[in-house]
């Protein structure tokens, strides 16, 4: 009997267990004041990522307890933890909120040329600061985003095993900081959220300047653009190839994943 009843335990304890590891699909909708299409959505727990259609609606699959992060240029950037009455609604409503772009002032008194050089000689801007004259370290590269200060934060510093000095000589020093966050994964995941963030911010500016372009000639469906786009940042090199930003070399690009994409398109419809 108590045989029977420890095998019982045993079954309902793993049963248990695979339930709460077993991820399910959800259907979600994302609510904003304007266009909700394209957005990211990314399960950091998994890690799996869909993108929203033009109503925001999309699917994913998730388990309990999983974060979803929802990344744009547009809007602020969101993260929502699942709970049980999500997984048992099978449903999920996200809404959210449009980035505030601040304006740079306006300086009126001034008539201005057109020429950069005879504008600023005639104007009263003061010299940049040097932070350098000044005898302080300045950053003067490109300001960080959030994400990437997040990841600066969790994976910066000096390497995890490093050699330090003291009052009896060389030591070995660990940093602890950056060693928890690669063991719990979170520097792995910043490095993902860094990556969509930056795959984002290129096909944007590539959409903007070459879509007119690539479609001049052909009638696509704004979700299949959307998709097309989608297929075309997901490709190996396509980080390289924003940093080179080479206008000849992107339309080239472009154009090859477009004939690609809808050979595809078509031998998805012919099956």
């Amino acid at each position: 009997m108590i045989r029977i009843k420890f095998l019982l335990f045993c079954y309902l304890f793993f049963s248990g267990s695979v339930l709460l590891a077993q991820r399910f699909e959800i259907k979600g909708q994302l609510i904003a004041d304007d266009d909700v299409e394209g957005i990211h959505i990314l399960n950091t727990s998994a890690p799996k990522y869909t993108v929203s259609d033009e109503k925001g609606n999309f699917a994913i699959e998730v388990k309990l307890s999983d974060t979803l992060f929802i990344s744009s240029l547009k809007y602020q950037p969101k993260e929502v933890v699942i709970s049980q009455s999500t997984l048992d609604s099978r449903t999920l409503r996200i809404f959210l909120t449009e980035k505030v772009n601040e304006l740079d002032e306006v300086i009126v008194g001034k008539i201005l040329t057109g020429s950069l050089e005879s504008d600023l000689q005639n104007s009263d801007v003061e010299p940049e600061i040097n932070f350098y004259d000044l005898g302080i370290p300045g950053f003067k590269g490109k300001p960080l985003t959030i994400n990437e200060r997040k990841l600066f934060d969790a994976d910066g510093g000096p390497d995890i095993l490093s050699l330090s000095g003291g009052p009896f000589g060389g030591g070995l020093g660990v940093n602890f900081h950056k060693l928890l966050n690669r063991i719990s994964g979170r520097t792995k995941k910043l490095r993902l959220i860094v990556d969509l963030d930056n795959r984002d911010a290129c096909i944007s500016r590539l959409r903007q300047e070459y879509e007119s372009i690539l479609f001049e000639d052909l009638d696509l469906a704004e979700n299949l653009r959307a998709e097309y786009f989608l297929y075309c940042q997901e490709d190996e090199g396509f980080l390289d190839l924003c940093a080179r930003k080479n206008d000849i070399e992107a339309i080239d690009f472009l154009k090859l994943k477009l004939n690609t994409y809808l050979n595809n398109q078509k031998s998805t419809v012919k099956n």
